[in-house]
C-alpha cells in the first residue's frame, strides 16, 4: 500500500511540475537593447498551442519599432507545439519583406520557469540563444 501511494504522490509531483498552461515573460537582449518576450501557452494532452509576441530584434510585429509609426508588437501563433513530460518544443513563423522566417523552441517546464534554447537561421547561418522566462501572474 504504501509503495502505491509513493507512486501516485510521485506522478501527481510531475503532473503539477509540467504545468506549462500560462503566460511566461522573459526578459531577452536584441538589437536595439533589452527587449521583453511573452509566451501563452496551453498544453491540452501532448498537443502544445499558444503565441509568442516580442524579441524580434525590434521589427514590426516581432518586437515594436522598425520605423514608421508605432505600433504595439503582434502576439504571433505558435505551431508544431509538443509537450512531453517536462520538455516543450514549438515553432513561430513570421512573415516580413516578402520573407518567411521560422524560430524554434526547445526547452523544458520546471515550475514557474520556462527554459528555452532558440534556433533561427539568419543572414550569417544559424543563430542560438537561451531564454528564461518566469509565469507571470497578470
Amino acid at each position: 500500500m504504501l509503495f502505491v501511494t509513493t507512486i501516485l504522490l510521485v506522478v501527481a509531483f510531475v503532473a503539477v511540475a509540467a504545468d506549462v498552461t500560462g503566460k511566461f515573460v522573459a526578459e531577452v537582449e536584441g538589437r536595439n537593447g533589452t527587449q521583453q518576450m511573452t509566451f501563452t501557452l496551453k498544453a491540452d494532452g501532448g498537443a502544445l498551442t499558444g503565441t509568442v509576441m516580442g524579441g524580434g530584434g525590434g521589427r514590426r510585429g516581432g518586437g515594436g519599432g522598425g520605423g514608421g509609426g508605432v505600433r504595439a508588437p503582434a502576439a504571433t501563433e505558435i505551431s508544431n507545439g509538443k509537450i512531453d513530460g517536462d520538455k516543450v518544443y514549438f515553432e513561430v513563423k513570421r512573415e516580413f519583406n516578402g520573407n518567411s522566417m521560422v524560430t524554434k523552441y526547445d526547452g523544458k517546464i520546471s515550475g514557474d520557469t520556462l527554459t528555452l534554447k532558440e534556433t533561427r537561421n539568419g543572414q550569417n547561418g544559424e543563430t542560438t540563444r537561451d531564454i528564461t522566462a518566469k509565469r507571470s501572474t497578470t
